[in-house]
Order: C-alpha cells, then sequence, then structure tokens
C-alpha cells in the first residue's frame, strides 16, 4: 500500500501520495490540495493495479502522433497498397485533428462526435477506413501500456449501404466487342473468363 503525507508549499498545505508501480518501483504523485483528494488518487490507483489497468502517467501524455509514428512503423505484416492506405488516412484525417492531442486528453464522446461528422461528408466505407486508423494507434497504445482502454472502442459507425450490381447481357456484351474491333477477343476474355485487368495484363501468350 502506498501513503499519503504533507508538506508545507508557498501557497499552503498540500499533500503527496506515495506508492509502487506494478513492477515494484517507488514513485510519487505531488499537489493534491486536500488528503481526501490524495487519498481517493491512492485508492484509484490501487484499485487499477489490481485490475491490471494501472498506466503510467508520463507514458500516457504522449501524443497521437507520436504514438502514430510507432504503430505505422510496426505495420509490418500487410501488405504495400494497404500500408500506403494507411499512410494516407493518417496524414490527410487523422494526425490533422488529434497529432497534438495527448492520448489521456481523448475520449469516447469525442471520437464518436468525429465519426458522426465524417459520415456526413464521406461514404460509409471511406468513413470506416478512416476511423480504423485512428482506433488502430489507440489500441497500440493500450497494448504499450499507455492506455488502460481505447477511448475508440464501441464507436457507433455509419451502416454500409449494399449497392446494386449491373450487368451486360450475352448481347450487350457482343455488341461491345463488336465496337472495339481489334480489341473484340480481349473485351470477350475479360467477360467471359472473370479475369480483372491487371491479372489480364500479366498473362504471357503460353499460359492462354
Amino acid at each position: 500500500m502506498g501513503s499519503v503525507e504533507a508538506y508545507e508549499t508557498a501557497g499552503g498545505k498540500r499533500y503527496r501520495v506515495q506508492y509502487r508501480t506494478p513492477d515494484r518501483r517507488n514513485t510519487m504523485k505531488r499537489g493534491f490540495k486536500t488528503k481526501r483528494e490524495a487519498e481517493q488518487f491512492l485508492a484509484i490507483t490501487e484499485v487499477s493495479k489490481l485490475r491490471g489497468e494501472w498506466v503510467d502517467a508520463t507514458k500516457a501524455r504522449a501524443t497521437v502522433g507520436e504514438m502514430a509514428s510507432a504503430w505505422y512503423d510496426a505495420q509490418v505484416q500487410i501488405k504495400p497498397t494497404t500500408r500506403s492506405g494507411y499512410r494516407y488516412n493518417l496524414d490527410k484525417h487523422v494526425l490533422p485533428i488529434w497529432g497534438n492531442y495527448r492520448l489521456t486528453d481523448i475520449s469516447h464522446g469525442a471520437v464518436q462526435a468525429w465519426v458522426t461528422t465524417l459520415g456526413q461528408e464521406r461514404e460509409p466505407s471511406t468513413v470506416r477506413q478512416i476511423y480504423l486508423v485512428l482506433a488502430g494507434v489507440l489500441k497500440y497504445a493500450v497494448r504499450d501500456g499507455r492506455l488502460p482502454r481505447s477511448p475508440a472502442d464501441g464507436i457507433q459507425l455509419p451502416r454500409l449501404i449494399k449497392r446494386a450490381h449491373g450487368y451486360l447481357t450475352h448481347s450487350q456484351v457482343r455488341m461491345l466487342a463488336e465496337e472495339c474491333g481489334i480489341w473484340s477477343d480481349l473485351i470477350l476474355l475479360l467477360a467471359y473468363t472473370g479475369l480483372r485487368w491487371g491479372e489480364m495484363a500479366a498473362l504471357s501468350s503460353d499460359r492462354v
């Protein structure tokens, strides 16, 4: 258990709390104006240690920008195109809003309001991609022991709307192929094999 002690300052009596961190280091927090405030802080600290939710206050003062850099560098398991998308959403949407915020200054409500605003301006799928980047940064902060939980958990995201796809009939495919002249065979290949353009372009003659 920790302890509460009084000390004198130019502004009057203040209280400090001494306690041990989960890794058995002695530490202290000063500046409480009343003994009750100091005792409440100590009680909350001890409970958070028992629950495994204790966070070092100095680590929690890191900014989202600092955490985002560490998170992005750690994304070594994803495809280059996905990584590029993360970089774009970080620079375009996340860091301009959240970059200078300390981790402990971000609330669940603030994240929800941000997502709601994004949903008024962008497609639901785009909003989800942007949100996932901020959520990834904050989850990384939790795993790194900088936050007890992520303020981005449980956010209500805009509902994805399924859109009807239009498909050509056989006669429409034939008409399109005829209009393409020397490329008619290529149109038919794409239409009836299901190949995408990049897959078709990578084919060599001995594979056809």
